[in-house]
C-alpha cells in the first residue's frame, strides 16, 4: 500500500508537470520539483539529526521507567483493556507504558516527546511480532490511534494564534478538543471492525466511557475559564507534565536504587541507533511529498474543490482552509506553514485562520508517522493500517471545518 502511494505520488507530480511545461508554458517547474526532492531530502535529514538529541533524552528516560519498574505499574492498570483489544501484548510487556506516555504526549501537544516514545512502543511491538516484515494487528491499532493524535492541549497552535496577535487565541480550544476526540475514535472503531474487536465489552466500554468523562471534565474547566486564562493554564499544564514525568521516572528509580543514570546512557544509545535507522524511510516519503507539492497538484486540487463546493450551494468560507486539510496528513510542517499563510493573507482572527487552526489541530500528520514509525521497525506491509488512518483523518477534518463553523 505504502508503495502505491509513493509511486503514485511521483507519477502524478510528473504529469502535473509535464502539463505544465507543454500547454502552459511554465518550464520553470522541473526546476522547482528538482530544487524540491533536494530540498526536503536535506530537511528529513535534518529532522533525524535534531530529532536524535530527543531520542536519546527520551529513549534513556524510558529504560529508567523500565528498569525501576514503572512499566510494570502502566502494565497492571491498562492491562484488562490491552487484553481485550490487543490481546497478543502480554501483561508484562514494556510496550504499554511506551503506548500510554506516547499517547499522553500527544494529547499536551507535545510533539517532541510524542515521537520517541511512539518510536520505542513500535520496537517493543515488534518483538511481539511474528512476521518482522508486516504490522501486527497492535501495531496497526497504535499506529491508526497515533496518527489522529488526540489533542487536549494544543500548545504551539495556541502560542501561534497569540504571537500573531490574536484577540482570543484559545478560542480554538474546544473545537480542536472535539474535532480530534471524535476522529479518534473513529479510528478506534474502524480498526476494531477489521480485527474484529468487541468494543460492547464491558470492560472497554467502561474504559472509553471513563476516557469521554475526563474529555468533557477538561472541556467543561476550559470553558469555565477567560480566554487569556486558558492560554495560560494550557502552555502551563504542558510544561508542568512533560516535567513531572521526568522527575517521577527519575525519582521513582532512586527509590528503586537503580542506577538512575547508567541505565539513562543505555537507553540514550537506543535512541541514536533509532534515529539513524529512520532517515532513508523519511527522505524517500518527505521527498515524494516535495514533489507532489512543487508540480502544483495541491494547488489545482484546492481550486477544483472550491468549485465544486460552490456549485453545491456550500458556503465556501473555508475554502483557504483547505490547503492546511490537505497538507496535514501530508507533511506536519507543510500544514503548519499553510496555518500561518491563512493568518498571514486573511488576519489571525478571520474565519479562514480559525478554521485552519481547528484543521491543524483535529489530527496527526499520518504519512509521516507511518514512514517514522513502520520504517523504524522495517515495516513493508502496512495492511489495512493506511486505509483506516485516511478515513479516520477524512473525519477528523470535516468535523473541524463543522466545528469552526459552531464555534466561531
Amino acid at each position: 500500500m505504502l508503495n502505491v502511494f509513493w509511486v503514485a505520488f511521483f507519477i502524478v507530480g510528473f504529469l502535473a508537470a509535464f502539463y505544465q511545461s507543454v500547454f502552459l508554458g511554465n518550464t520553470y517547474v522541473w526546476t522547482e520539483m528538482t530544487q524540491s526532492i533536494f530540498s526536503n531530502s536535506k530537511t528529513a535529514f535534518n529532522i533525524c539529526i535534531n530529532l536524535t538529541g530527543i531520542l536519546c533524552f527520551w529513549i534513556g528516560l524510558l529504560k529508567v521507567a523500565e528498569k525501576s519498574g514503572i512499566t510494570n505499574l502502566f502494565a497492571k492498570f491498562l492491562y484488562p483493556l490491552f487484553k481485550r483489544i490487543m490481546p497478543e501484548v502480554p501483561k508484562d510487556s514494556p510496550a504499554l507504558t511506551s503506548i500510554v506516555m506516547n499517547m499522553a504526549a500527544n494529547m499536551l501537544g507535545l510533539d517532541n516527546a510524542a515521537t520517541p516514545m511512539g518510536i520505542k512502543a513500535m520496537e517493543q511491538l515488534q518483538e511481539l511480532n511474528p512476521s518482522k516484515d508486516t504490522a501486527s494487528n497492535a501495531q496497526i491499532l497504535f499506529m491508526v490511534i497515533n496518527s489522529s493524535a488526540v489533542t487536549l492541549i494544543p500548545i504551539t497552535i495556541l502560542m501561534y494564534r497569540a504571537e500573531m496577535g490574536s484577540v482570543n487565541p484559545s478560542s480554538v480550544f474546544i473545537p480542536i478538543l472535539l474535532a480530534t476526540s471524535i476522529s479518534t475514535f473513529i479510528g478506534f472503531l474502524l480498526v476494531a471492525y477489521v480485527q474484529k474487536i468487541n468494543v460492547f465489552n464491558v470492560v472497554v466500554l467502561s474504559y472509553i466511557l471513563g476516557f469521554t468523562a475526563f474529555i468533557g471534565g477538561i472541556t467543561c474547566f476550559f470553558l469555565s475559564l477567560t480566554p487569556d486564562e486558558r492560554l495560560r493554564y494550557s502552555a502551563d499544564a504542558g510544561n508542568f507534565a512533560i516535567f513531572f514525568f521526568v522527575f517521577c521516572f527519575i525519582a521513582y528509580g532512586v527509590y528503586k536504587k537503580i542506577n538512575v543514570y547508567e541505565a539513562f546512557i543505555e537507553g540514550a544509545k537506543e535512541g541514536f541507533g533509532t534515529a539513524v535507522k529512520i532517515i532513508p524511510y523519511l527522505v524517500a516519503m518527505l521527498a515524494a511529498i516535495g514533489i507532489l507539492r512543487a508540480s502544483g497538484v495541491l494547488d489545482i486540487i484546492v481550486v477544483r474543490l472550491g468549485q465544486l463546493f460552490e456549485l453545491m450551494g456550500l458556503d465556501t468560507g473555508f475554502v483557504p482552509a483547505l490547503p492546511t486539510a490537505i497538507m496535514k496528513p501530508l507533511s506536519g510542517s507543510g500544514a503548519r506553514a499553510m496555518m500561518i499563510e491563512a493568518m498571514n493573507n486573511y488576519g489571525v482572527d478571520s474565519f479562514p485562520a480559525f478554521a485552519a487552526s481547528v484543521v491543524q489541530g483535529s489530527t496527526e500528520t499520518t504519512f509521516y508517522v507511518l514512514a517514522v514509525y513502520f520504517g523504524a521497525v522495517k515495516i513493508a506491509k502496512i495492511r489495512h493500517a493506511l486505509p483506516c488512518a485516511l478515513a479516520a483523518d477524512f473525519i477528523g477534518i470535516t468535523l473541524a471545518v463543522y466545528f469552526a463553523y459552531i464555534f466561531y
